[in-house]
């Protein structure tokens, strides 16, 4: 897995059996996990293809097919590698391989182009190259097959979550907070179909970029430099009332709302009102916990039956972040903050025994699983699909 972060590849090792409770749903274990950061050059070229999804920057460079293609190529060395390498050190040969490709764009709603409207999608990394390299068959191309059935590609992680962490008795948020952040939620007791899951808005993507253009430093360190700095209120609430948070869910999120465009307008902005870097990087941080927070707040509790006690409270939701920003410290304690009114106990995926790093790796090793054994991987409820789908496309050795 490689997400909107392109900061490198998470690699995880995953046991798969068939299941025995009704409904039959698979049981996972996780082996073991590695990560594989991009080396410079790589990184580089997969922002710069990135740049151009937004339709309406201007600005944005222009990639050649050529470089696609590259790209393509040499996204699918690097899975290679990167599982090669992981085979070597853990001294497991695996029997399928799942790989999610580098998402180059992502438009989820349908748009006009060349006299039709449609949704689209695409993710680079030739799996030909990774299924040459192991000798295993590779899964790939997840995406698409939700999309043409008129999903939005995303969020597909909700299977593992409803897997992995259903509850008779609790109900519960899995966060993640990668480039991008999204939530799945799982009522206490809830049939599959019961699940809502959808892009909350940026995660770590705006907080990384000001980072690196203000500080020359990859990511802020468990939130070192926010936490030096102030919340500069009026930009937050600027930010907060972009369309994209009003959008009823299903919904999806990428660099095409949150990229570098948004990034350059939001640091002009704090600009405008303080001369204090730390301050732009503050005010990122607070604006991804709010922006969670206010998903919770709109979409989730009212889907919460209230308790016998009160008709206006419900009972505690356990919160449970992974992704990049579970290591961030400050974004931690301004979620914390934001959601404590809404009776969330907020906690990371650490404690469940699934690792932060290995989660979303470990979603596509299950959704692989799933197209092998001909059985769908989305989630129509999050994705707002017609129909489950099975997804993917298998390249044979």
């Amino acid at each position: 897995m490689s997400g909107t972060s392109a900061d490198g590849i998470d690699v995880a090792l995953v046991k798969i059996t068939h299941g025995h409770r009704s409904p039959i749903l698979p049981r996972l274990t996780l082996l073991a996990h590695r990560a594989f950061p991009f080396p410079r050059a790589l990184r580089s070229v997969v922002l710069s293809a990135m740049a151009g999804q937004s339709p309406t920057s201007a600005n944005a460079p222009n990639t050649t097919t050529a470089e696609l293609a590259r790209l393509n190529w040499r996204l699918g060395l690097a899975y290679a590698e990167a599982v090669q390498a992981t085979m070597r050190d853990t001294k497991i040969c695996p029997a399928l391989i799942g790989c999610h490709g580098q998402t180059v764009y992502h438009q989820a709603t349908p748009a006009p182009y060349a006299g039709r409207r449609f949704a689209c999608t695409w993710q680079l990394g030739e799996p030909a190259i990774l299924a040459a390299a192991t000798g295993l068959p590779v899964v790939s191309n997840f995406r698409p097959a939700d999309i043409a059935a008129g999903g939005q590609g995303a969020p597909l992680v909700p299977l593992l979550d409803y897997v992995y962490f259903a509850h008779s008795t609790r109900a519960r948020i899995l966060q993640n907070i990668g480039g991008i952040a999204n939530l799945t939620f799982i009522p206490a007791a809830a049939p599959l179909h019961d699940v809502i899951a959808f892009d909350t808005g940026p995660g770590n993507m705006i907080i990384d970029t000001l980072t690196q253009k203000l500080f020359d430093k990859p990511y802020d360190r468990s939130g070192r430099i926010a936490a030096r700095g102030k919340v500069l209120e009026p930009i937050l609430d600027s930010a907060l009332s972009d369309k994209f948070f009003r959008l009823v869910p299903p919904k999806s999120a990428g660099r095409e709302q949150f990229g570098a465009t948004f990034a350059e307008k939001f640091l002009a902005a704090c600009r405008r009102y303080s001369n204090q870097p730390e301050d732009a990087v503050a005010t990122a941080t607070a604006f991804t916990a709010a922006s969670i927070a206010e998903a919770v707040r709109r979409f989730v509790v009212p889907k919460i039956p209230p308790t016998t006690h009160s008709k206006t409270k419900h009972a505690p939701i356990d919160f449970i972040v992974s992704g990049g920003g579970a290591r961030n410290a400050t974004l931690l304690s301004e979620l914390r903050e934001r959601l404590a009114p809404l009776h969330c106990t907020v906690t990371t995926i650490d404690s469940t025994g699934l690792p932060a790093e290995a989660k979303e790796a470990a979603a596509f090793a299950l959704l692989a699983w799933q197209t092998w054994h001909h059985r769908p991987g989305n989630v129509p409820s999050a994705t707002g699909a017609s129909h489950p789908a099975i997804l993917g496309q298998i390249t044979y050795v």
